[in-house]
């Protein structure tokens, strides 16, 4: 045995045993052990065992690929499920060796679900879909599945949940090339430690932390594992679909379909094993989804940042922080930054005109303590539109550094304000707004919709230095200072309707 290869030490009577034996519940610890041992791993060339029993799919023509039966569970409302199929489509195999078998139990994604079968299902070998007003239960659907694996004669069946986001187009040639018998791609939720494997159990069956699990999970330590159990995608050998000995089921007394196939497995000596290789994806979080907005993913910053930056994060907003990046200064400490995208912008202005109680504009305002607002405007505040820790959190994550590289020396973190809100301009409604300054440390004014198209005129002038900006950008927000030296009036518009959202930070 070299130096560089694991060892398994009887610490009891402090010698290395070359047989280790065990039955019922400990055959999971063993194989556990099974992951390093017997030379599957060294410290010098890592996870030797990945490169047993491998093939290879790079010189085969694309007409005698393994057929695939790519089984797709959405089984609740899941955010940024858009995103997911996208994902779906994107992989890089022959989709006239795809056949889909596609289970929506979820009404709200009717829409999502009806888009992606209309416009991609014609170039698949063919598609079966169960949706909610067939009532079919979970471990049914999946179940039948398999059923038609076996059915259609397929080389694999890969199942991939609403949750699961395969973001490597690679994931599916990679998977059959590992040709293991049940194989899971390790996906973990951005920023958390929550997977789709568990690596140990606990004597009740379910999980419990290995001494490895963290070091998978980050990425640490490379490789592929035998566990005792995974979830949320998976391919599994045709070989063992069409034996009934060893053919998945998804129930198992009361169990729910993913622990009661992962016992059945286990019950039957059939191994899982995942790989981290490489990156395959990542996990969506969907455990506090509300679906009781317009536009519900809005509002995951907190749960799904990762998603909720890939959407509605502007792309160039890393620009603002590079020291290297010549800032936009249309007026005298006036500055001007990309923060977010155009569908955020959209998405925000459906979400105030859904809510629909615009304030009068008039000075009296219940709204604020005293019921009295100096400077009025046609508005809607966060906080009654369900945004105010999102928009608060937006602040801290990314206004703050943009604010720390311009206005140096003030640093006021986490930054604070109590007035964040979407103001509405119309000519037959509030047209303009007299010169005044603000109560805050510096104010952020972004544009929600574009100028020539949604509207005509308005803008913003700065009348100490006679400076106006009026070719204003959607997602673009401005940033000035408050209180003194930067009085300022909203300009007229002239037709159509002018959205901006106003924040006074660190009044």
């Amino acid at each position: 045995m070299s130096e560089e290869s694991p060892y398994l030490l009887n610490t009891a009577f402090n010698n290395q045993p070359l047989v280790l034996h065990g039955n019922g519940p400990t055959k999971t610890v063993l194989n556990s052990f099974g992951n390093y041992l017997a030379n599957a791993a060294n410290s010098k060339d890592g996870c030797v065992a990945c490169w047993d029993r491998m093939i290879s799919l790079t010189d085969v023509k694309p007409e005698n690929l393994p057929t695939v039966v790519l089984g797709i569970f959405i089984e609740k409302p899941i955010p940024f499920l858009e995103e997911f199929f996208e994902k779906i489509v994107r992989l890089e195999y022959p989709k006239d060796k795809i056949t889909l078998f596609l289970h929506n139990a979820a009404p709200y994604h009717n829409d999502v679900v009806n888009n992606f079968v209309t416009k991609h299902s014609p170039a698949y070998a063919g598609i079966k879909t169960i949706l909610p007003t067939d009532n079919t239960k979970e471990w049914h659907a999946r179940n039948l599945a398999v059923d038609m694996c076996i059915q259609k004669t397929c080389d694999y069946f890969f199942s991939i949940d609403g949750e699961a986001h395969i973001d490597n187009p690679y994931t599916l040639k990679l998977l059959i090339e590992q040709n293991r018998g049940i194989l899971a791609p390790i996906l973990v939720r951005p920023y958390k430690a929550w997977s789709n494997f568990w690596a140990a159990l606990s004597s009740e069956g379910f999980y419990a932390r290995s001494n490895d699990y963290m070091d998978i999970v980050k990425g640490e330590r490379r490789g592929l594992w035998n566990v005792p159990f995974i979830s949320a995608a998976y391919i599994i050998n045709g070989t063992l679909i069409r034996n009934e000995a060893t053919k998945p089921s998804y129930i198992n007394n009361l169990l729910d379909a993913d622990m009661a196939f992962c016992t059945n497995n286990r019950d039957r000596g059939v191994f899982m094993f995942v790989t981290n290789r490489v990156d395959f994806g990542h996990l969506i979080n969907s455990d506090n989804f509300e679906t009781t907005h317009i536009n519900n993913e809005l509002y995951q910053l907190f749960d799904n940042r990762w998603d909720w930056e890939l959407r509605y994060l502007h792309p160039n907003w890393s620009q603002g922080i590079d020291p290297n990046t010549t800032l936009l200064e249309p007026c005298t400490d006036v500055y001007w930054f990309p923060l977010v995208t155009e569908r955020y912008c959209k998405e925000k202005v459906e979400e105030a005109e859904n809510f629909g109680q615009w304030s009068d504009g008039s000075n009296y305002d219940p709204r604020l303590d005293g019921g009295y607002e100096n400077v009025p405007t046609v508005d809607i505040h966060m906080n009654q539109i369900g945004f105010e820790a999102q928009w608060l959190e937006i602040l801290r994550l990314y206004v703050e550094p943009l604010q720390s590289r311009v206005y140096v020396g003030y640093h006021h973190y986490p930054p604070f304000a109590s007035m964040n809100f979407i103001v509405r301009y119309k000519p037959d409604e509030q047209r303009e707004l007299k010169p005044h300054h603000d109560t805050s440390t510096y104010t952020i004014n972004i544009a929600l919709n574009k100028v020539n198209e949604d509207f005509t005129g308005g803008g913003c002038r700065f009348t100490r230095y006679n400076c106006s900006v009026t070719d204003t950008k959607v997602g673009w927000l401005i940033m000035h200072p408050g209180k003194l030296t930067h009085q300022h009036e909203g300009l007229r518009v002239h037709t159509g309707t002018r959205y901006i959202m106003v924040s006074f930070i660190d009044p």
